[in-house]
């Protein structure tokens, strides 16, 4: 597959996208635009996208806003039409989804990512640290779910699930495409696609992000289920994920079993 990318290395650091997608988040998104203006690597644009939120989440952008690159606040049809409009916004050479409530794991995330970039890496990936509400850390993904980092990511680590975070992955942006709507799984399906084009996958082995646990896909548990039962279909074929499915479950059960002797021992 022939290569759109600019040169990253030699005299031309890469240009990171990061963006922000809030909505009444006015208790958590301090915390994320500080880990991302704060980060030792300045050579970011930042991008909020806020759905007209009715609390004090514009009094905490305008407070940061020259630090902010674009910002827009407007009534939108969803998480993932939010999502479009920032990858519409991008310019950099690497998008990564950091919404309201996440942060970078520290301040040099970016600077270590960087320094593991080459002219061919199109997607670069690596763990996620789990944090409750007063953040506290609960333990790595892949630690405290059935979800494990794999050490080689291909678009076939996700056939039984998410294998690793979008806040902890950075696609190429000429590798990226719009996000499904109306899916709760529509970051599984858009990072299979990037994925599927990727010729050089880079495990940064390092936590990229403190994932603040919850979410609209634990809210809305049984659409989330079904909406990915489709994600995974589409791309792995219909006998192949009622097999998976099958597996998915057995891992499930065996790791909340275990989780529970655990809990009583």
């Amino acid at each position: 597959m022939p290569s759109n990318h600019q040169p990253t290395t030699g005299n031309r650091q890469p240009i990171f996208s990061i963006i922000t997608i809030v909505y009444n988040g006015e208790n958590v998104l301090k915390g994320t635009i500080c880990s991302v203006i704060n980060q030792t690597f300045q050579n970011y644009e930042y991008i909020i996208i806020d759905g007209a939120s009715k609390d004090k989440t514009l009094d905490i952008i305008e407070k940061y806003a020259d630090k902010i690159t674009k910002i827009i606040s407007e009534p939108d049809k969803g998480l993932y039409d939010a999502m479009n409009k920032g990858l519409n916004l991008a310019t950099g050479d690497f998008v990564l989804f950091l919404n309201a409530g996440d942060r970078f794991y520290s301040n040099n995330v970016l600077e270590h990512i960087a320094a593991k970039i080459t002219d061919d890496t199109d997607i670069i990936y690596g763990e996620t640290m789990l944090v409750n509400d007063n953040r506290e850390e609960l333990g790595t993904r892949s630690e405290k779910t059935t979800h494990r980092l794999p050490e080689n990511l291909t678009w076939k680590s996700f056939s039984y699930g998410m294998s690793v975070c979008h806040q902890s992955i950075f696609v190429h942006r000429t590798m990226t495409s719009h996000y499904i709507e109306k899916n709760l799984a529509a970051d599984i399906d858009w990072i299979i696609t990037a994925m599927k084009k990727s010729r050089i996958t880079v495990n940064a082995h390092l936590i990229v992000s403190a994932y603040l646990v919850g979410g609209v896909s634990k809210q809305k548990l049984k659409q989330s289920l079904k909406d990915r039962f489709f994600v995974l279909q589409k791309h792995y074929g219909v006998l192949p994920n009622i097999f998976n499915h099958v597996m998915i479950a057995l891992k499930a059960l065996k790791y909340f079993v275990i989780g529970a002797f655990h809990n009583l021992s």
